[in-house]
């Protein structure tokens, strides 16, 4: 899987366990290491721009090296509190075709 696919490719395999659907998810938060990996996302997953990053991502609230997961995970927790309820994916790539997804609710 490609750098730019590993974000989308992590978010299907934990729907698939979670027997979820991105029709689901109330938004998704993916760590931005470069626009084009969030591009090839949305893209792969059929996902709406409007419902990604909806507080930023990691190129305008900043790409924490060694902490990339806890911020998308982070925000996406202070989301779904603020709303009520709701479910949300958070993902991230990394080198070496690592890419890693967490699925959310409340």
């Amino acid at each position: 899987t490609s750098l730019l696919s590993q974000p989308s490719q992590a978010v299907k395999a934990a729907l698939a366990k979670a027997g979820w659907e991105t029709g689901d998810l109330d938004f998704l938060e993916i760590n931005e290491a470069f626009g084009a990996v969030v591009a090839q996302s949305l893209k792969d997953l059929d996902y709406p721009l409007e419902k990604t990053n909806i507080h930023g991502g990691g190129i305008s609230l900043g790409h924490p090296i060694g902490c990339s997961g806890a911020r998308v995970l982070v925000t996406a927790a202070h989301e779904l509190n603020r709303r009520g309820s709701g479910k949300a994916a958070v993902s991230l790539c990394g080198g070496g075709g690592q890419g890693d997804a967490l699925l959310i609710w409340k």
